[in-house]
């Protein structure tokens, strides 16, 4: 199980109350009102029960949307390894030959990216095989 399929429950589990207590809130309020059967039943009571369940059931609503956006947050390392005898500061841009440092090389969708401050010319890094 992934470490953050417990969000993923909570929020489900959220989900589904909140949809109960805005449907039970609902029919209450329905019941209430008169409108269900011309019925006047529990009256101001009803009113009052009825709005706190629709109340609670939209808090449930925004804290389910909240623990989902937790869930999608994620922080992510990504360590390049080099080869033993490659040197940062040894590195020449392929356009102009300008010294590129540490900082000209980004990550871009998992492939590091080079961008020369001189030329503003931006490749792929590329390694060259060991054999």
């Amino acid at each position: 199980m992934k470490p953050t399929s417990g969000l993923y429950i909570g929020a489900v589990i959220l989900l589904l109350l909140a949809a109960a207590g805005i449907c039970l809130g609902g029919f209450i309020l329905l019941g209430a009102s008169g409108g269900a059967q011309g019925v006047t039943g529990i009256g101001g009571t009803g009113i009052v029960l009825g709005v706190i369940a629709l109340v609670a059931g939209v808090a449930l609503l925004v804290l389910a949307a909240r623990k989902t956006k937790q869930e999608t947050a994620q922080n992510i390392t990504v360590k390049v390894d080099l080869p033993g005898d490659t040197k940062i500061e040894q590195m020449k841009c392929r356009s102009c030959g300008g010294s590129l440092s540490a900082d000209n090389i980004k990550l871009v969708n998992g492939a590091p990216m080079v961008n020369c401050p001189y030329c503003n010319t931006v490749y792929q890094l590329t390694e060259e095989p060991k054999w």
